[in-house]
């Protein structure tokens, strides 16, 4: 004869004891925010940061990621933050350059469109009104100079416009301004996170780990060394001159041996400004928690190393757990 009994195991009630410890627990917890910066391909960190804390059971309530930040954030609150990681870990050289859609004309040596269709196909008609929890993707209102918070809208066009780097990518159109990327105002938004209601504030900086740069040397000159005026600027010369349009922008946009090309002079440029920017922002806001996985050796466009990004974000984050329990118990 069967014996039914009814009601819970000591197993089961050690269980629900459990749930209810980590529901309180919960409750009492602050309101957490992520400020996720902006560090073109060193961004695939930001995924192995939120997968940490993820499984310690850290979810934010607010995000607002600048550039790669706002993307890898909006991936995440759109729930599609495994298909985005499975993308990144695909990437190759080759792969890469197939998004690259070259243009001889226009406001940005690629168009972009090839990205944003990739976004479109995964976020489809998401909007940012519909997501779990408060976002705002960082961008910057060409002519004015504009911080522009989007927290409102189709997430997939917000995100577009907060990685746009003003001269590679083509300038966005939204809500009637001209957008470009949002480093170039606010570089790791603590402030926006704050803005939107978090307690706790734990930021991403992807660039923290550049040693040795922005320092001053106090003499320099020419030498004998250096290449001849006249030859500076100069077209392309023996076989360079059959190749097509396109073919030579690549050429210039990747550069040569001994010789940058226009993407790593914009790039290297636009990330001297961003570290200014980021250091006076950070001063005079600082967050709660600070997370700077060590990323100084991949280069903003090595997106081939995504794998690479995604641990190292992931040990910043394991190091920053112990000040982040102190700062939610001092909060809490």
């Amino acid at each position: 004869m069967l014996n039914f009994r009814f009601g819970r195991s000591r197993e089961s009630d050690r269980a629900v004891d459990v749930d209810v410890e980590s529901e309180r627990e919960s409750r009492n917890r602050p309101s957490i925010g992520l400020a996720l910066g902006g560090g073109a391909a060193r961004g695939f960190a930001h995924i192995g940061v939120l997968r940490t804390l993820m499984a310690r059971g850290l979810k934010p309530e607010v995000i607002a990621g600048t550039s790669i930040g706002a993307v890898v954030g909006g991936c995440y609150a759109a729930g599609q933050l495994d298909a985005f990681e499975v993308w990144g870990r695909g990437l190759t050289p080759r792969r890469l350059l197939g998004y690259l859609d070259f243009r001889l004309s226009g406001s940005g040596l690629i168009s972009g469109s090839r990205l944003a269709t990739l976004l479109e196909e995964t976020l489809g008609k998401i909007t940012i009104d519909e997501l779990a929890f408060r976002f705002a993707a960082i961008a910057t209102e060409i002519g004015t100079g504009h911080e522009i918070w989007l927290t409102r809208g189709r997430l997939a066009e917000a995100l577009r416009a907060s990685y746009t780097l003003p001269g590679i990518f083509t300038p966005v159109r939204l809500g009637g301004r001209w957008l470009v990327d949002g480093a170039l105002v606010n570089p790791v938004p603590v402030a926006a996170a704050r803005a939107l209601g978090a307690r706790l504030v734990i930021a991403v900086n992807l660039n923290s780990d550049l040693f040795g740069r922005g320092t001053t040397i106090a003499s320099h000159g020419s030498d004998e060394d250096d290449e001849p005026l006249s030859e500076l600027g100069r077209g392309p010369r023996g076989f360079g001159r059959f190749f097509g349009a396109e073919q030579i922008v690549k050429r210039q946009f990747l550069g040569q041996a001994g010789r940058p090309g226009i993407s790593t002079v914009m790039i290297e440029a636009f990330n001297v400004m961003q570290d200014r920017i980021t250091r006076a922002r950070l001063a005079g806001d600082p967050p709660d928690v600070m997370i700077s996985p060590r990323l100084g050796h991949i280069g903003l466009f090595d997106f081939h190393r995504a794998e690479e990004a995604i641990a190292l974000g992931a040990d910043a984050a394991e190091k920053a757990l112990e000040p982040l329990e102190e700062a939610i118990t001092a909060l809490g």
